[in-house]
């Protein structure tokens, strides 16, 4: 039972997180190239102001419970479920590193902006922001799928032996 309440908050978290970098993906990067500088410094401050003091508890709270339920899995370790949730941890954790090491940089300097003094180099910027953005986003939806599919597993092993 400990293991499922685990294994049920990791997915629930790793949901919402995946979800803010889908939502903001589906929403903003596909079209990100046709706003105007103040239109994207303005959406950029929004996002940022919104995102930031969620994503500080969501994020850490998903990367704990998905490591919560690595020692708990409940069959041998060298099931399929067993390396499809130790890969989900590991591309959540490159997902936290392009978030506090590429994209928190950018949104801070973006924070910065102005929209009467655009940095001459603000459209690279923006390239850059939009395209490690999507990264984020595949690689969280991989994790997803991946803990996902573990815990599908995981069941079927289950049912299996009984």
């Amino acid at each position: 039972m400990k293991l499922k309440v685990v294994q049920y908050i990791a997915l629930l978290m790793l949901l919402l997180v995946t979800g803010v970098f889908w939502g903001t993906w589906f929403a903003l990067s596909r079209s990100i190239d046709s706003f105007s500088y103040s239109e994207f410094i303005h959406i950029g401050k929004i996002i940022i102001e919104n995102l930031a003091v969620p994503m500080r508890i969501i994020m850490p709270a998903c990367i704990l419970f998905m490591v919560l339920s690595i020692p708990f899995y409940t069959k041998k370790q060298k099931s399929m479920g067993f390396y499809l949730i130790i890969f989900a941890a590991i591309l959540i954790l490159v997902v936290l590193y392009i978030t506090v090491g590429i994209e928190v940089p950018m949104d801070n300097e973006i924070k910065q902006w102005t929209p009467l003094s655009p940095p001459p180099d603000w459209e690279a910027i923006r390239t850059k922001w939009e395209f490690f953005h999507t990264m984020r986003t595949v690689i969280s939806l991989i994790s997803f799928a991946c803990f996902s599919a573990s815990l599908q597993f995981e069941k079927g092993e289950n049912s299996r032996n009984r």
